[in-house]
């Protein structure tokens, strides 16, 4: 779907997983490159609604509606009144603004940001307002102005049907790209075995079913002048979800994360697909059926403590994958290669480094076991 005027869109990925995140946007049909910080594509305002709504790994989708260069706050005001913002804002929207300064003459982000604020407000109309859904972003680097809405309004991560979560649960947006990197398509049976709040196991799920992650939410978009709400059921109702023949399961050894998993897959419209059962590492079992991926964030060093546990609790998942799970696949997220190593498992070269709640995690992944 596409309409004119096109300008680019950009996506904000989690930093380390660019590229899967470009992957997964070709395979959606946009025309995607990996740029700094994320991912871009020329597009109209249907293509943003898209990616909001079908993309599972994107933190966030800018338009960037204009650019400029700018050496000095006299001129980032007068240029910021000619940006045409009637074509994005009705009168008395509320929005916020934000500005960032890299190598520029103009280095005070919040004078800039103010600037900009009078700017909408004087030739908009715009309300501002610090909790305003609609987010307007100026990005000044080597003097150049990049003025952005920010059509996401909270983050991609929360799909909109998790309530529940466990102690450092792993962002869906995150989880969509490792199951993504592990080679997964929804085509085979998932277990994590220590599922927590049950994150892996219902995105796989939703994958496996053709269920669209943005389906249960709402987006800042949808207060833009832009905005057409007749166009927007039709994308969202588009499409049809497949029948899956396989289920997915994971298990936990603290029964109330197995039942905040149980309640979040229910939410989620996968509830039927799933299965959570408490259970520590050494007492699981293979489901009957196909081979298909383990998946695992387990616990370590920097978000627990000692590091001892940890080794033993890694040997044992990795005794029991290894005696109960051949044909099977292992991907492992970790802070720590030691706790991957003490796995025993064969893993192939680990991914990049990537930034989870402060901390650099990596996958680290096996092809089928013996």
């Amino acid at each position: 779907m596409s309409e004119t005027p096109q300008f680019e869109i950009f996506l904000v990925a989690t930093p380390g997983l660019e590229a899967p995140l470009c992957a997964e946007a070709r395979g959606a049909g946009f025309d995607a490159q990996v740029t700094e910080g994320g991912v871009s594509f020329m597009g109209g305002w249907p293509e943003v609604w898209r990616a909001n709504l079908e993309l599972r790994g994107a933190t966030r989708v800018l338009a960037r509606i204009a650019s400029f260069r700018a050496m000095h706050l006299a001129q980032l005001d007068k240029r910021s009144r000619k940006v045409a913002w009637g074509d994005f804002l009705a009168k008395g929207t509320a929005v916020s603004v934000e500005a960032s300064c890299r190598k520029s003459k103009i280095y005070h982000a919040g004078a800039a940001a103010q600037r900009v604020a009078t700017a909408l407000r004087e030739e908009a109309g715009a309300t501002i307002a610090d909790d305003a859904t609609v987010r307007v972003l100026a990005r000044i680097e080597d003097d150049l102005v990049t003025i952005s809405l920010d059509t996401t309004g909270e983050s991609l991560h929360k799909r909109g049907h998790k309530e529940a979560v466990a102690r450092a649960p792993m962002r869906e947006t995150m989880a969509a790209m490792f199951l993504a990197q592990c080679g997964y398509a929804g085509d085979e049976p998932v277990l994590d075995p220590m599922c927590g709040s049950g994150t892996f196991v219902i995105e796989a799920a939703e994958i496996a079913s053709g269920l669209k992650p943005g389906r249960t939410r709402s987006f800042a978009f949808e207060q833009l002048k832009t905005f057409d709400a007749k166009a927007w059921a039709a994308m969202k109702v588009a499409g049809t979800t497949r029948p899956v023949a396989h289920r997915f399961f994971g298990s936990d050894r603290d029964a109330g994360a197995v039942r905040m998993a149980g309640e979040n897959a229910e939410r989620a419209g996968v509830g039927a697909l799933v299965k959570f059962e408490q259970r520590n590492v050494e007492e699981l079992e293979r489901p009957e059926g196909p081979a298909g991926l383990v998946i695992a964030n387990p616990p370590y060093g920097a978000r627990i403590g000692h590091k001892g546990p940890l080794l033993q609790l890694h040997r044992r998942l990795g005794d029991t994958l290894r005696a109960k799970f051949s044909g099977w696949r292992v991907g492992i997220i970790t802070a720590d290669a030691e706790l991957a190593r003490a796995t025993g498992l064969p893993f192939e070269k680990p991914s990049a480094p990537v930034l989870h709640g402060g901390i650099r995690v990596t996958l680290w992944q096996t092809g089928p076991l013996p």
